[in-house]
């Protein structure tokens, strides 16, 4: 795929479809590739590896295209914010799919856009919600008790609410990116304060959590590493922002609802994960609340 300069489209082309459909696949499928690998290497220091190398590779060609990432713009504060965010948010994802199955986890992450359409308006008053938006914020608090409950029933309750946790800081960062105005740096600077300041957080937490650094890395978890750092942390974040300065936002943003729906069928085909009727209606409703937040 070439990141070469291209104007902007006010609809998807087949290009489009196709980098969405790949990356949300990919997402779903990192969800569970990463619940698979937990057993081999502790979940933060997992998600600190992959972020390492996911750095240096975005450095690397930052590099190659001349993107200056340390000039000073004024977003240096802003930028460790956001990367502390960053980090957090994917802390409780790592840990959390040790206490919930990926296909609930992801579920309550992509919770996300509700908590930037709650919070975002107290930033930026034009963001404000109407009627048929609240509704669907109705949707998704619904859908989320609903699956709580579940959780709570049958013991996953620490991973749901961890993944809810994730989501919120997800929310949290895109509120944070939109109210400091860090739209207006280069993409790839953004996705380094991210990607770079995460890194050291989750090192950091990592080592203070007492997880093994030195434990044994089979193939499997060699190749997992490879695969979250290379596709996951560096190719299809930057992919992702790349579609952002192309493509409509909002007609985009509609695809990344695909993931819970991926993450469900990679969990049930490859970890026997169970597929509840209440998953199934909480995945639905949280679908029905999202188009309608998104709705003009």
């Amino acid at each position: 795929m070439s990141f070469s300069p291209r104007p902007r489209k006010d609809h998807l082309d087949g290009l489009a479809v196709g980098i969405l459909l790949m990356c949300c696949m990919f997402w779903g499928f990192q969800q569970v590739l990463v619940k698979a690998t937990v057993a081999e290497l502790p979940p933060v220091f997992q998600s600190a590896v992959r972020g390492v190398g996911a750095t240096l590779l975005l450095w690397l060609w930052c590099q190659r295209r001349g993107v200056r990432l340390f000039d000073r713009d004024g977003s240096l504060w802003a930028g460790l914010l956001v990367g502390c965010l960053f980090a957090v948010e994917f802390a409780f994802i790592y840990i959390g799919l040790q206490h919930t199955s990926a296909s609930r986890l992801t579920v309550f992450l992509y919770t996300s856009p509700f908590w930037v359409a709650a919070l975002l308006p107290f930033f930026i008053r034009t963001e404000r919600l109407r009627p048929l938006q609240w509704l669907g914020m109705a949707c998704a608090f619904a859908a989320v008790v609903f699956a709580l409950r579940e959780g709570f029933g049958g013991g996953g309750a620490m991973g749901d609410l961890m993944g809810l946790a994730a989501g919120a800081l997800w929310g949290l960062t895109t509120v944070a990116i939109r109210a400091a105005n860090l739209t207006r740096l280069a993409a790839e600077k953004l996705l380094f304060y991210q990607l770079a300041v995460s890194t050291m957080v989750l090192l950091l937490l990592s080592h203070g959590m007492g997880e093994p650094w030195d434990g044994h890395w089979s193939g499997f978890a060699m190749g997992s590493v490879a695969v979250q750092t290379v596709i996951g942390a560096f190719a299809s974040y930057l992919a992702w922002m790349w579609m952002l300065g192309h493509y409509p936002a909002t007609k985009i943003s509609a695809f990344v609802f695909l993931t819970p729906l991926f993450a469900l069928l990679f969990g049930m085909l490859w970890l026997g994960e169970a597929v509840t009727l209440t998953l199934v209606l909480s995945l639905t409703l949280v679908a029905v609340g999202i188009v309608l937040v998104n709705r003009k």
